[in-house]
């Protein structure tokens, strides 16, 4: 969430940034700004009638005492007059309060400078490409039709049990499901990350400190009963373990990495590029979550995404690296890179993972804040990154690995399979 201050004292480039992000609602500025403005002036009109409230009261006190009492009196029936104006006065200033606060909601973080204009994932700007596509044969096989054949991830069991989007994985498939796991929370841990096991379902809170909510409500698992949500990323309750915590500078960076599945709903999506593995309503992920100084963010993003990179190095895939258009990224985001792998048997490039920068918006909202060498309170900038997402590294590992003899396991992979092959 934006800062009402910051969008006062910089309102052309608010609006110039929004631009950018192509947002549809740039008055939305304007409105904030002025009811802003009405609510400075009733805070301000309380004030006033308070402190002479507390005025009149030492006054008919020192009155009273005096034996002054029919001035005592005549001055109790004006302060009973502004007790009601007092309470009018807060009703207004509450309700001011939330409705600048429902305003401020629906304002998206600002694109950093770097962000290129662009409605489209076509509009993305392409920062590098790494290795060359794996060349099969024509006899090559789509991951669906490898899974079927080896009989390691069921997709019409699952949809027997639950509904479409939550596969069975059996055997080597969830064998290799745990490899993948253990595989990238051990490097994580390796680079400094603490390992965290956290619930699966937060609160209507949770959801909004993040800014999944209301952004994402539609997208988003609702458990009516218990007013809680699943979680469609780590990132939701490993960032709200700092909610409303002041940090210490010293502490900085806190990297924290979580393991869990991830629920999302994905209305509206369908065809064929949704087809098996490529898009599901339940899949595993390892998430990375920084709380990080100011000044160090952008760096921070960069070693993210050179971290992430290394992990699809060693499983020897072709990738590349996406800076994502203001109208492409998420609602929160003020820079996003998306790092997306090569699908051989498909031939098209599949997103794995999504590292961005939030700036101070997560931190604005959750209330994480650190004490600067100043002692002035500021708030953090908060990062995060999948390191990574499985359903589509899966997909690309078994296409791009199949072989006549079967499919071939990533070396980096074998220690934690116990086997080389699926076959």
């Amino acid at each position: 969430m934006l800062q009402v201050n910051y969008i006062r004292e910089n309102r052309e480039k608010v609006l110039e940034r929004l631009t950018v992000r192509n947002f549809k609602q740039p008055e939305l500025v304007d409105e904030i700004i002025q009811l802003d403005d009405e609510r400075r002036q009733t805070q301000t009109s309380l004030d006033n009638l308070s402190a002479i409230a507390n005025s009149s009261a030492k006054q008919i006190g020192e009155l009273m005492r005096n034996g002054k009492k029919e001035e005592a009196e005549a001055i109790k029936l004006e302060t009973t007059a502004n007790k009601d104006k007092i309470k009018q006065l807060g009703e207004q200033l509450v309700a001011a309060e939330q409705k600048l606060h429902n305003l401020l909601v629906q304002l998206p973080n600002l694109p950093n400078e770097q962000v290129k204009a662009g409605t489209t994932p076509e509009d993305n700007e392409i920062v590098l490409v790494h290795g060359q596509p794996e060349e099969l044969n024509a006899a090559a096989l789509p991951h669906w039709e490898l899974c079927a054949k080896y009989d390691i991830i069921d997709f019409e069991l699952g949809t027997k049990i639950t509904g479409a989007g939550f596969p069975v994985y059996k055997g080597k498939g969830a064998r290799l499901q745990r490899a993948l796991i253990n595989f990238f929370l051990d490097r994580a841990t390796e680079q400094g990350y603490r390992e965290m096991q956290v619930p699966h379902l937060v609160n209507e809170a949770s959801g909004f400190g993040t800014g999944q909510l209301p952004d994402k409500e539609g997208q988003m698992y609702h458990a009516t009963v218990d007013n809680l949500y699943l979680i469609p990323t780590a990132e939701v309750p490993v960032t709200n373990l700092y909610r409303d915590v002041i940090v210490k500078e010293e502490a900085f960076p806190i990297k924290n990495c979580a393991y869990t599945p991830c629920f999302r709903r994905e209305a509206g999506s369908y065809g064929a590029h949704v087809r098996g593995l490529n898009r599901l309503h339940q899949f595993d992920k390892v998430e990375l979550v920084q709380i990080v100084h100011p000044d160090q963010s952008y760096n921070v993003l960069e070693e993210m995404s050179i971290y992430v990179q290394s992990l699809l190095k060693e499983l020897g895939l072709h990738y590349r690296v996406l800076r994502l258009c203001g109208g492409d990224m998420g609602f929160t985001s003020a820079m996003t890179y998306d790092m997306e792998v090569w699908s051989a048997a498909q031939q098209r490039w599949l997103e794995v993972s999504s590292v961005s920068n939030f700036e101070n918006y997560q931190s604005n909202r959750l209330k994480l804040r650190f004490k600067g060498a100043t002692g002035k309170t500021q708030l953090a900038h908060t990062l995060n990154g999948s390191a990574l997402a499985l359903p589509r590294i899966v997909a690309a590992i078994l296409e791009n690995y199949q072989t006549p003899e079967g499919i071939k396991v990533p070396e980096a992979l074998v220690k934690y399979t116990g086997f080389s092959i699926i076959d």
